[in-house]
């Protein structure tokens, strides 16, 4: 009787054992780059970025940026200025997106101080979140109509308190009419986020880009003293992102011999200011650059080598500004740029860019003094077939404000 007890509970402690393996012996969600162990020595299936079955938390390797100023109705400028830009690295993450399927739920959480950008975990959830451009709902002021063929796709979510400002009101004058983002009447309030990203598949497997756009705007009644005239005021608070997010390679899967060249997409957004020194209140811009890229990695010597090419769309415009902007739409951007793959010090690889330049329309071409730029990716797939990654260039001349962050994909 005691070898029959010792029998069954061998037997159940196996039970036990199978039913653990076969549920993954884990229930909470893998992260980017990790590996679930193996059960009997068969290998375990990779997870499917195109068509994920499970929910995942990917950490996200990008850029983002923040301006917040003033404009009034009886003047033209922006005061109170505030910019700040960051680019973060394959192991310095601070922007995830979490995806579940079964729902068809994603979960945005950004915490970038450096760039005054705080997301705490905002779900895009309701199926009316998703849209595009064509119709009467379209993506809100900022966010980048990019080309059909790109297969992008858009959630947006937003609320707002009180009214906006109508035609023949006290403050609606050409300043107002010329605005993209909305011109509150007094005590008016909005903040709408949208996040964009390249359906995987389209053109990678294993790593895909996105963007955020976030626009707060409020508007309150004001006067300088108790005789002056009143007047409305807008403040803005503007908030870009670009990011990659995938199924990462191990470091031991990553090629150490040969070489390799990896073609793909980029997008940039790009802060471009050059008349500060000559109007301090000159209007400073967000504008989007879409592009392409081409990568040469050389496994052996550890070298990477990127070149950027894109084309530079137009800004959306603020109330009560001159709208004047010093890049115009269709201008084209160029950069290059070197990195040195570091897997076991920086999960990925790291560089700078040597050159970075605009080719504008009836205008000199203007190159980029930099003062700070950075490349940071790292390899996507099971055997580094696809790279991806963020990058930033800060221009060096004083009285400007000019910085381009984007991020970038591409497969051999």
């Amino acid at each position: 009787m005691r070898s029959m007890g010792k029998l069954l509970a061998i037997t159940s402690a196996l039970s036990v054992a199978t039913l653990l393996s076969a549920c993954g012996g884990d229930s909470a969600p893998q992260t980017v780059g990790s590996v679930a162990p193996p059960t009997g020595g068969t290998p375990t299936p990779t997870h499917s970025f195109e068509t994920p079955t499970e929910t995942k938390t990917y950490d996200a390797i990008g850029v983002v940026q923040n301006y917040q100023y003033n404009t009034r109705s009886d003047g033209n400028g922006q005061s109170g200025q505030l910019y700040a830009g960051d680019a973060n690295t394959a192991r310095n993450g601070g922007i995830t997106v979490t995806y579940n399927p079964r729902d068809a739920i994603f979960e945005l959480t950004i915490n970038r101080p450096l760039g005054n950008v705080s997301v705490p975990a905002f779900r895009f959830q309701d199926p009316a979140h998703r849209t595009n451009f064509g119709g009467a709902l379209e993506p809100q002021a900022g966010v980048p109509q990019l080309a059909t063929s790109k297969n992008i796709q858009y959630l947006e979510a937003g609320s707002s308190t009180g009214a906006r400002l109508s035609a023949g009101s006290t403050y609606y004058n050409s300043g107002a009419a010329q605005s993209d983002y909305p011109v509150g009447s007094a005590g008016y309030s909005s903040t709408t986020q949208t996040l964009f990203y390249q359906k995987p598949g389209t053109t990678t497997k294993y790593v895909t880009y996105a963007g955020f756009v976030r626009n707060t705007v409020s508007a309150t009644e004001q006067q300088d003293s108790s005789t002056s005239p009143m007047y409305l005021r807008q403040t803005y608070s503007l908030d870009r992102a670009a990011f990659v997010f995938g199924e990462r390679t191990s470091n031991s899967a990553v090629p150490t011999t040969g070489s390799g060249t990896y073609t793909g997409e980029m997008i940039a957004t790009v802060a471009f200011n050059p008349a500060l020194d000559t109007d301090p209140s000159a209007p400073t811009y967000f504008q989007w650059i879409e592009g392409s890229h081409t990568t040469n990695v050389n496994f052996a010597t550890l070298g990477v080598v990127s070149n950027f090419t894109g084309t530079v769309k137009a800004p959306a415009l603020d109330a009560y500004t001159s709208g004047a902007f010093y890049l115009p739409a269709g201008s084209t951007f160029t950069a290059t740029a070197g990195a040195t793959i570091d897997l076991v010090n920086k999960g990925g690889f790291t560089g700078n860019f040597s050159v970075a330049r605009f080719v504008r329309p009836g205008l000199p071409d203007f190159v980029i003094v930099i003062a700070g730029s950075s490349m940071d990716g790292a390899f996507f797939g099971p055997n580094g077939q696809e790279l991806g990654g963020g990058f930033r260039i800060v221009g060096g001349t004083p009285d400007e404000r000019i910085d381009i962050l984007g991020a970038f994909t591409g497969k051999k």
